[in-house]
């Protein structure tokens, strides 16, 4: 499960993040995730809360926004959302299509505890 090895990277991301803003605890973690990113977000979620205790985040909430699949046709130049399983241009039909978005995994926001609820 590489899950839980992205999200101790991730993790190690947030403590530098919260160290840099001085933040006493972090309360949610919103991550962008696309579906070409070879990370299932449900156990990308599991691993969540056994890599965050103990930490920083020990609390803290994962929030995980989906990515949509867009690709541009190298054919007739049209830009559209696609399908994970289906990269063809929806004008015209080409298979030849270049990926915009939807392999993405991307730390959107972390938010932080007030410090007095911290303490």
């Amino acid at each position: 499960m590489h899950e839980l090895a992205v999200c101790q990277a991730l993790l190690t991301e947030v403590q530098r993040v919260a160290r840099e803003a001085r933040a006493g605890a972090v309360r949610r973690v919103v991550l962008r995730v696309g579906p070409l990113s070879g990370v299932e977000p449900q156990l990308l979620a599991r691993a969540f809360d056994i890599a965050r205790a103990g930490g920083i985040a020990a609390q803290a909430e994962l929030h995980i926004e989906p990515a949509a699949v867009r690709v541009r046709c190298l054919e007739c130049d049209a830009e559209q959302d696609a399908t994970a399983r289906r990269l063809v241009c929806g004008r015209c039909g080409s298979f030849r299509t270049r990926l915009l978005a939807g392999d993405e995994l991307i730390l959107q926001r972390v938010e932080f505890a007030a410090a007095a609820a911290a303490a």
